[in-house]
């Protein structure tokens, strides 16, 4: 296993202090110069975890297997994943129901309620707004994380097949699809009847279950091994499809996700993804 240690405040001693608690002779190799790796680390001592988190750096124990050369296909959600915002609650907070749908939002992210229930019950709050709701969102608060185009361009380079699987909407989805160059995207239709939402959902719910079969659907499509593929989130939803790929990584994830990830970033953008996984045996 190899140590990458990364973040925007990355100094020279914060490396030299790590080694020294790791009691590691090896130098710490540069991948960026705010990201370098330490090789042949097979631990990850509790006092190198808290310094890195006082001093707001991603501190990451990597399998040596797990490198973009080896990976073909990466999942991702998509708000507060891909994009810096969730999309229903910022239709919401421009129609003044933000607290009622982010309390619901809330919620289903820590996984106290059913994702396709909450999402049913939030988008039926939105009933009657005019379908031009989704293009101010759009114009006005969606933009891409830090990094997002870093990441994909680096999947881009590796010959890794990139994949949006939401559940949000396809209205935002495809246009981050765009943004991006992605190769696919999955995500939930909203029923628009002469141009005002009408609080349902068209079809089935791209739920938890939902984003781990599109993930291994792909996976076996393409012929790629469950080894293979990585999947990237923040929410009890992306769990399931974030268990089905050989590495789960937890981005500024809740603290459910986060217990269960292969890898969790809470300091660094989507770049540091492709920090984790840039290694040469």
């Amino acid at each position: 296993m190899r140590l990458v240690v990364q973040g925007s405040s990355l100094q020279a001693d914060h490396l030299e202090k790590i080694r020294a608690l790791c009691g590691n002779p090896k130098p710490f190799i540069p991948i960026t110069p705010q990201a370098f790796y330490l090789p042949a680390q097979q631990t990850l001592p509790v006092e190198v975890a808290s310094y890195a988190q006082q001093q707001n750096l991603d501190c990451t124990l990597v399998k040596d297997a797990h490198t973009l050369q080896h990976f073909g296909l990466a999942v991702m959600d998509m708000d507060s994943t891909l994009i810096n915002i969730e999309c229903i609650d910022e239709i919401a907070d421009m129609y003044n129901l933000k607290p009622q749908v982010a309390a619901i939002t809330e919620s289903a992210m820590r996984g106290e309620i059913e994702f396709a229930e909450s999402l049913r019950q939030r988008v039926a709050l939105l009933k009657g707004l005019d379908e031009s709701a989704l293009h101010r969102v759009v114009d006005e608060r969606l933009q891409l994380n830090p990094g997002a185009h870093d990441w994909i361009t680096a999947c881009k380079k590796n010959g890794i097949k990139t994949m949006l699987v939401s559940g949000g909407f396809d209205f935002f989805a495809e246009r981050v699809q765009a943004l991006l160059g992605l190769d696919y995207a999955q995500a939930n239709s909203l029923e628009i009847i002469d141009g005002k939402l009408t609080g349902r959902i068209l079809g089935n719910i791209v739920d938890a279950q939902a984003k781990a079969d599109f993930l291994i659907s792909l996976r076996d499509e393409l012929g790629l091994a469950a080894s293979q593929t990585v999947a990237i989130g923040d929410g009890a939803n992306d769990l399931k499809m974030m268990a089905v790929a050989a590495c789960g990584v937890a981005y500024h994830a809740k603290p459910i996700v986060q217990s269960q990830a292969s890898y969790a970033l809470n300091h660094s953008g989507l770049d540091g993804i492709t920090h984790l996984f840039s290694f040469n045996q």
